[in-house]
């Protein structure tokens, strides 16, 4: 987890073109200083009405995402830990071989699987992806919260016989682990 190098990702093929539109947009959300912090998202427009505002950018914020040792969130960013987050959204490059596409494959997915497990404690419960499905749908007005409720449990238990398999009446899903994530 804290052995990859902080670009891991982004050592794959960047040009310094990009690093400079990244910088140049790093120093436009931070205002010229050298770190970012959570307050500075609330100027893009992009994330305003998006439904997981809140979850976006806490993850620019989680530690989890910048490859620390130690878990929580950060108060501020500097720029390299700006470029460690924005690796997770690069496309997938057409020379990579399968080991390097594996790990591409991973990374992303252990930063949407981060959003997700609000709690750090490394599983996805029932309550969390709940959360999630009622705020991903909370702009539809013709759904309403128990209908998101509905979506999400179906999908736990969807999740849970994928990865548990059979459950017996009494046997409780405890959450999505990482490992279960990857097989859904």
């Amino acid at each position: 987890q804290g052995s990859a190098p902080a670009t891991s990702l982004l050592s794959l093929a960047v040009t310094s073109e990009q690093i400079e539109h990244l910088h140049r947009r790093f120093k436009q959300l931070s205002q010229d200083q050298l770190t970012i912090r959570k307050e500075n998202f609330d100027s893009i427009p992009d994330l305003e009405f998006n439904p997981i505002r809140g979850k976006i950018v806490h993850a620019f914020f989680d530690k989890r995402n910048l490859r620390q040792e130690s878990d929580g969130l950060a108060e501020e960013i500097n720029f390299e830990d700006f470029l460690t987050i924005m690796s997770y959204f690069r496309p997938i490059e057409m020379n990579m071989d399968e080991e390097q596409l594996d790990r591409f494959r991973k990374e992303k997915l252990k930063f949407l699987f981060h959003m997700y497990d609000s709690d750090h404690d490394g599983k996805i419960t029932l309550q969390e992806y709940r959360n999630v499905v009622e705020e991903l749908l909370s702009g539809n007005p013709h759904l309403e919260k128990e209908s998101a409720r509905s979506i999400a449990d179906g999908a736990m238990m969807e999740a849970a016989s994928i990865c548990v398999g059979q459950m017996g009446p009494d046997q409780v899903y405890e959450g999505i682990t990482f490992e279960d994530f990857l097989k859904v």
